[in-house]
């Protein structure tokens, strides 16, 4: 195991050391103004400045209609204190550069039409050669030649990468107060379904969606239509986007309508229903200020689903509909017991792990499956990516940001799978009377668990399965929690919490002076039976209008 852990951290280090970002910047002679392009450059063949100002301004040589591969291709008078433009293939990158170097030229610049992959050689190749060698992509080469003229300059350098980007607040932010707000609201909907159900109102007002129970055999399955679409999108990703899309369309604005409509139902107006009808869907008659809220839910969901792929704002529609998603899921999900809990996290930690660190052994580019789906491939022809992410703008100015992801992403299942979790705390919470303590100590939890997160990307400056760490925070603070209050039998079935209490038999009549003592027998047990199984339901053996006013104050607190 130490051995395959050695292995391991050579190969990420040794990706890290062969290639690295860095910036082509193209200007016109004499003009201050340019440009920007990223390029893939490796330090071991010619380092290069950390900035711009020192970087030297050569010329270019468009060579791009040859591959230079052999001295047929060198022009003549070869590339003198020039940096060649070259097509990549049919050849070795050290041959190329090294019939760029004994041509005069300064650097040599490879235009890829694949993904931009590290230029590399070996000890006494690296030797030899003197000259910065970096690899451009295609689709920029092009934008190059309609931007600039043909006497335009590059300067190539590689600008350090801020460590942190500041809008790590913010996804922090996001993620914990996503978590927070759906298990507090799960809980709070368990609260007020109990006390309908005392109350057996069957009114039209009680409209909220039915929960779902999770099972072990729904776990097994859900699993493995993770595993199975995660594959499928790697294989055909071109393909599956654009459904992905449209279902986060759909199920969004759902989650949109499930969040908005307890404010609304609140407004004075538009309560009155259309009038009746053979549709579908209208002849229950639904409330105007129903339809309004439902056609704004689309027509936000439509909006980002059109207007996608603007990076200016379109990432801020599409947090706001991923936050609704993921607060849906959270009060319509509902793991019954702590020992389901369990089972899913560490299926899903197992996941989470395989496809981020295990999966680059056995891809032909060496990236995770994971990373390469969530960012979207580099040779995806549609440049579309996947929403079911959380993405924020990198808010720290640097050039490099070009190269790398402009986003920081996280998950959605990164926060639903440990707000499950959460939500369950909180519903034992109530049921316990234990003043909210596996709630809050759960969600600190999954804070910390996601500040070690983002200081394992700092640190290894690469994508990190949040689940790594989140799954531990979560589940061995909400265990030690019970271990400290001794109730970790019922934490863990989850039923149960309060014992069956005694029998209460009549009491003796005392005017008896012969024979042994009998219990008078009950004139009414309908209502002593309908009293104990209340006792059953509630947190403590509690009278049932007692319960029923307890179970109504938390509905009214929930609203």
């Amino acid at each position: 195991m130490r051995v395959s852990l050695s292995v391991l951290w050579t190969a990420l280090c040794l990706e890290k050391v062969l290639g690295e970002y860095g910036m082509a910047h193209f200007s016109d002679p004499g003009k201050s103004k340019g440009k920007d392009y990223c390029i893939f450059f490796n330090s071991q063949w010619a380092h290069l400045p950390q900035d711009l100002n020192k970087a030297s301004r050569l010329q270019t040589y468009d060579l791009t209609a040859s591959v230079l591969c052999s001295p047929s291709d060198v022009p003549e008078g070869g590339f003198l204190n020039r940096i060649p433009m070259v097509l990549r293939g049919n050849c070795t990158f050290y041959e190329k550069v090294r019939l760029a170097q004994i041509n005069g030229a300064k650097g040599l610049l490879i235009v890829s039409r694949s993904r931009l992959t590290p230029p590399v050689g070996n000890k006494s190749q690296y030797e030899e050669i003197d000259i910065p060698v970096a690899l451009l992509s295609y689709a920029d080469m092009l934008d190059i030649s309609k931007t600039f003229g043909e006497s335009r300059v590059v300067a190539m350098y590689a600008p350090n990468e801020p460590v942190v980007d500041y809008n790590m607040v913010i996804i922090f932010l996001m993620a914990v107060g996503t978590v927070a707000i759906g298990g507090y609201w799960a809980g709070s909907r368990d609260i007020k379904k109990r006390y309908m159900k005392h109350k057996r109102d069957d009114s039209a007002e009680k409209q909220d969606e039915e929960t779902v129970d999770v099972t072990p055999i729904m776990i097994c399955v859900f699993v493995v239509m993770c595993c199975s679409m995660l594959v499928l999108l790697y294989y055909f990703y071109d393909y599956l986007v654009y459904m992905i899309i449209v279902i986060f369309c759909l199920a969004s604005s759902v989650g949109l309508y499930s969040c908005l409509w307890p404010f609304v139902r609140r407004i004075p107006f538009g309560k009155c229903r259309i009038p009746e009808n053979n549709l579908l869907y209208f002849h229950k008659r639904p409330q105007i200020r129903s339809l309004l809220l439902s056609a704004f839910c689309i027509a936000v969901s439509v909006t980002w689903g059109v207007f996608r792929n603007e990076d200016q704002w379109a990432w801020v529609l599409q947090d706001a509909l991923g936050i609704a998603f993921c607060l849906y899921m959270l009060k319509t999900i509902r793991l019954p017991t702590f020992k389901a809990c369990t089972l899913l996290l560490v299926v899903l930690f197992v996941y989470d792990v395989f496809f981020v660190f295990i999966t680059p052994f056995f891809t032909k580019s060496g990236e995770s499956i994971m990373v390469e789906v969530a960012a979207g491939p580099s040779d995806s022809f549609t440049h579309e990516k996947l929403p079911m992410v959380l993405k924020v703008p990198r808010l720290n100015f640097s050039p490099v940001s070009l190269c790398d992801r402009p986003f920081s992403l996280l998950g959605f299942g990164d926060i639903m799978v440990p707000g499950l979790l959460v939500a369950y705390c909180h519903r034992f919470d109530i049921l316990m009377q234990s003043s909210r303590i596996y709630f809050l100590a759960c969600t600190i939890g999954y804070g910390i668990g996601l500040l070690i997160t983002f200081v394992a990307l700092a640190l290894m400056q690469m994508g990190q399965p949040a689940l790594l760490y989140l799954v531990p925070c979560t589940l061995l603070t909400s265990l030690a929690v019970a271990l400290w209050r001794k109730e970790l039998p019922l934490f863990w079935t989850g039923s149960g919490f309060v014992p069956q209490p005694p029998v209460v038999m009549a009491p003796i009549n005392c005017t008896q002076t012969s024979g042994p003592p009998t219990a008078e027998p009950l004139t009414n047990p309908e209502p002593q039976a309908s009293e104990t199984t209340n006792q059953l339901e509630g947190p403590s053996p509690a009278s049932p209008t007692e319960e029923v006013a307890q179970f109504k104050d938390e509905a009214n607190k929930s609203e």
